[in-house]
């Protein structure tokens, strides 16, 4: 039986019918992991290009208001306005803003705080308005869910219990004097 068998995988080995399709059927896998993780990777771009632009227009209309220093829904609708593509921005978005010194500088906590769809809904973090002349941090985070989530972007990010990724976006204004 073994010599047969042995006999039959030596046959097999040399033999030429199927060779094209045997090269086929070894890298289509590949292929297809490299379009999936070029799709994830292409719309986590373009989300975090959409936060870090409804981010900026955001800042910039505060930056160069009258003098009033908006809320934290008035910088939450606005980014939201201004980011593109992103479904539920107003539920996924959390925002933290502190005033700091520039001369002794003190930025943001490390970790930032995210939503998270299994925990109860938390008050804003921190978010001070401010004063005109004040440097001012405000840091959005951003809960979103891959749309590949087993695939090999999609594992290699840090999901929460939930299977959301956080992103998050950062910027420093002044605010203009009246």
């Amino acid at each position: 039986m073994m010599p047969r068998l042995a006999q039959g995988l030596r046959r097999f080995w040399r033999g030429d019918a199927g060779t094209v399709s045997m090269e086929f059927v070894m890298l289509t896998p590949f292929l297809i992991g490299f379009m999936i993780f070029s799709i994830e990777l292409g719309i986590v771009t373009f989300r975090a290009a959409m936060l870090e632009r409804g981010l900026d227009i955001a800042v910039r209309e505060i930056r160069l208001g009258t003098g009033t220093a908006p809320q934290h829904d008035e910088i939450k609708e606005r980014i939201c306005e201004n980011t593109v593509g992103i479904l539920n921005c107003a539920d996924k978005l959390r925002l933290e803003m502190v005033p700091t010194d520039l001369r002794n500088f003190a930025g943001l906590d490390p970790t930032p705080d995210c939503t998270d769809a299994e925990e109860p809904a938390k008050p804003v973090r921190e978010f001070t308005p401010g004063v005109q002349n004040q440097l001012m941090l405000l840091r959005a985070c951003l809960k979103y869910s891959p749309i590949f989530p087993d695939a090999i972007l999609g594992n290699a990010l840090t999901k929460d219990a939930s299977g959301e990724v956080a992103m998050v976006a950062i910027s420093a204004f002044v605010q203009e004097p009246i």
